[in-house]
């Protein structure tokens, strides 16, 4: 089970979250979140996703300052969010280019095992809820991540915290060309990672604003 955590941890959207928008002054892909290889994933689609979490937190947090706090806790949720939905599709690539695939039995029964381990469906909801921000809706979806990141490990003979199985995301990384909207950070391919963009006109004007008030 610690093996699955650390997985979950390492690959999940919230621990699981492209190009400019049109606002930003690129046409080139209106209303993206990111780009990953050929595939958009829209702003529209990402914020479906974070009220997917928050609803779910909502639902299991009824007291109105527990869930403030669980928000707080989770300010970063956008963020964290498209990182794990880029890393979803980086990942599907690099274990489709290994051969690489997982059947919906095998989710299921890692899911059964578990659930066993969780005591029940619920709680395993609300530990992967709690711990990975994964709702519940999005269960499976994560399992079936967790199986593909193990079995292509497997297949490179390694395992999911070594160099060999990061660096085969990173080439499957940098062959998708992922583009990532300024506004959620940049997308380092050789880290396989969503880092912060760096915006150093807001210092400027930050001394400028110094410089006249002195």
């Amino acid at each position: 089970m610690h093996r699955r955590r650390r997985t979950a941890l390492l690959l999940s959207a919230a621990i699981v979250a492209a190009p400019l928008l049109a606002a930003c002054g690129n046409d080139a892909h209106p209303g993206a979140a990111a780009v990953v290889g050929d595939q958009r994933i829209t702003v529209a689609q990402l914020e479906s996703r974070v009220n997917e979490v928050r609803t779910a937190q909502r639902a299991a947090v009824t007291d109105d300052a527990q869930y403030a706090q669980a928000v707080a806790q989770t300010g970063s949720l956008a963020r964290d969010t498209l990182h794990g939905m880029v890393l979803d599709k980086v990942l599907h690539r690099a274990a489709d280019d290994a051969g690489v695939s997982v059947s919906r039995r095998e989710v299921q029964e890692m899911r059964a095992g578990l659930e066993q381990q969780a005591g029940g469906a619920k709680g395993l909801e609300a530990a992967w809820l709690q711990q990975y921000g994964i709702p519940p809706q999005r269960l499976d979806e994560n399992l079936r991540l967790q199986l593909e990141a193990q079995k292509l490990a497997t297949e490179l003979g390694t395992n999911t915290s070594q160099p060999a199985f990061w660096n085969a995301l990173s080439k499957a990384s940098k062959a998708l060309d992922v583009d990532l909207n300024p506004r959620y950070g940049n997308w380092d391919a050789q880290k396989v990672a969503r880092v912060d963009a760096k915006t150093p006109w807001v210092r400027e004007i930050s001394a400028a604003g110094t410089q006249q008030t002195t």
